[in-house]
């Protein structure tokens, strides 16, 4: 009779367990979601990432960190919905919801895949550890870096300390969004070993907690010492770029209408003659805004980058539609020069295997092709680097340009018809990528955010969302390197190997403690 009670009760016990751990992995993949960033507050992040850690130590630990990871995703990418209707792009009603609802499952479901490999490797390595702790850490931070290359718009840890947490963002300027994502990791390995620790001494338990609250704050006073140091380099008069941002805001799916392409003249030579009385140099339209026939109307009276689409021969093939940033000089009414967008949209300007399948994608212009790898823009008055819509993720890149001689960043999007959360992740990106070039930042979009980012993260002046307005702007030209502009990952690299270098000692000493036994 006993053992049958016993075996009862072990069955509830594991039934319990087992509810609590799904019920921690929904709980935490939500609260993360919510953190990348719509309500941006760090805390919240790392009691989300304590979470995560716990369920290395519970049952079914690797699918329940792989729901974390795709409720997270879910969550933070749910402006994927806002694609819908996509009638106008000629895909029947019925489908249109369908394939958004898709779209967004199959990001959330690679990042479920994503957590269940990361999991599997956190388990081998037993999560306890410090040294375990450091090498799953900074392996995560360089996988955000890694994605961020890749074709998909992630939003990862690394951007999730804005705007909330500027000083701790501030590390990004010694090793990047890679490292800052690393941080946060463990920040969050912290709290759930100091809440693991259950009911001890009093008096370690508060030196433990005091020990890793003096370490978070170390960590807060080693970035903000980066944003002081790049608010420093403007006391050396640098020179200054007078631009003019010109936001149209004509929603995408009017804006090859004829009364909308009227609208857009009508606000660039508007825009153009303010810029002429402003004194600026350089007047900016966001991506696309030129559509398929980039010849203006009338000679431009200052220097104009806007987005549009150019045809550029590929040798013997058929010429191969681009979407970039064209270049008028002063007197032009075609453009000179023109920086290519390398990271297409999937689906929506780029469609895998073309030459099977006839469909241009989700886009109103059909399918074009990526340019270089390289996002420098050579200019008479200075090179730029440059970012066109969801490049801004990629902060290599972005580091590479300013390290050939970038002066200032350009990120140049249309984030129509997104929502505002799209346009705060945007701008938290932004924000990171300043910080990490150590160099001022000028965003330009169809309806936002279009504003002017400081090098230390500070957004200076912004247009207001979803409405037709301009702003002449003061933009400094910078020549300093940060730490990370000049070493990249090298941090998280040497992190990592510390991280492995102690994981293999701490194992050696236990093998003979082991073999003792």
């Amino acid at each position: 009779m006993g053992d049958r009670q016993s075996r009862r009760d072990e069955r509830y016990c594991a039934h319990s367990c087992r509810w609590r751990a799904w019920l921690a992995a929904v709980g935490g993949g939500v609260t993360a979601g919510l953190a990348l960033p719509t309500f941006a507050w760090p805390p919240l992040l790392w009691l989300a990432l304590a979470l995560l850690w716990s369920l290395l130590e519970r049952p079914q630990p690797r699918w329940t960190a792989a729901c974390w990871g795709a409720l997270a995703v879910m969550i933070s990418h749910r402006w994927l919905l806002a694609l819908h209707p996509l009638d106008w792009i000629g895909v029947p009603a019925p489908l249109s919801l369908p394939i958004c609802w898709l779209l967004l499952l199959f990001c959330s479901a690679l990042a479920g895949a994503l957590l269940l490999l990361w999991s599997s490797l956190a388990i081998w390595l037993q999560p306890r550890r410090f040294s375990s702790a450091l090498l799953l850490a900074c392996s995560w931070g360089l996988a955000e870096v890694l994605l961020a290359r890749g074709p998909l718009f992630w939003v990862g840890l690394g951007a999730a300390a804005l705007p909330g947490d500027p000083p701790l963002a501030g590390l990004a300027a010694l090793g990047g969004a890679g490292l800052v994502a690393a941080v946060q990791l463990l920040i969050g390995w912290g709290l759930w070993r100091l809440l693991a620790a259950g009911t001890g001494r009093l008096r370690p338990r508060l030196l433990a907690w005091l020990g890793a609250g003096l370490a978070v704050l170390a960590l807060h006073g080693l970035g903000a010492a980066q944003l002081q140091a790049a608010a420093a380099a403007l006391g050396h008069q640098p020179t200054l770029e007078r631009v003019l941002l010109v936001q149209p805001a004509i929603p995408t799916r009017e804006k090859f209408g004829w009364q909308a392409r009227r609208r857009l003249q009508q606000q660039l030579q508007a825009g153009l003659a303010e810029a002429v009385a402003g004194s600026a140099d350089l007047v900016l339209l966001p991506e696309g805004a030129l559509g398929l026939e980039p010849v203006l109307a009338q000679p431009t009276p200052v220097e104009l980058l806007s987005g549009g689409f150019r045809w550029q021969q590929a040798g013997a093939a058929e010429p191969e539609q681009r979407s970039a940033l064209l270049r008028f000089a002063v007197g032009e009414r075609r453009f000179s020069d023109a920086l290519d967008k390398h990271r297409l949209v999937p689906l929506g300007e780029w469609v895998p295997l073309t030459q099977l399948v006839r469909w241009s994608g989700l886009s109103a212009v059909g399918g074009v092709q990526p340019g270089a790898s390289s996002r420098l823009l050579p200019r008479p008055a200075g090179s730029l680097a440059a970012a066109i819509c969801y490049e801004i993720s990629d902060g290599a890149a972005l580091a590479e340009a300013v390290d050939q001689g970038g002066g200032w960043l350009l990120a140049s999007a249309n984030l129509d018809p997104y929502p505002l959360l799209l346009q705060q992740q945007f701008t938290a990106l932004a924000r990171l990528r300043a910080i990490e070039t150590g160099r001022w930042l000028v965003s330009v979009a169809n309806t936002g955010p279009s504003q002017l980012i400081a090098a230390d993260g500070r957004v200076v002046a912004a247009l207001p969302a979803n409405q037709p307005a301009t702003r002449l702007v003061e933009v400094p030209v910078l020549h300093r390197r940060t730490i990370y502009g000049r070493w990249r990952e090298t941090p998280l690299l040497l992190g990592l190997l510390a991280g492995a270098a102690g994981r293999w000692f701490s194992s050696a000493a236990d093998r003979p403690a082991a073999g003792l036994r």
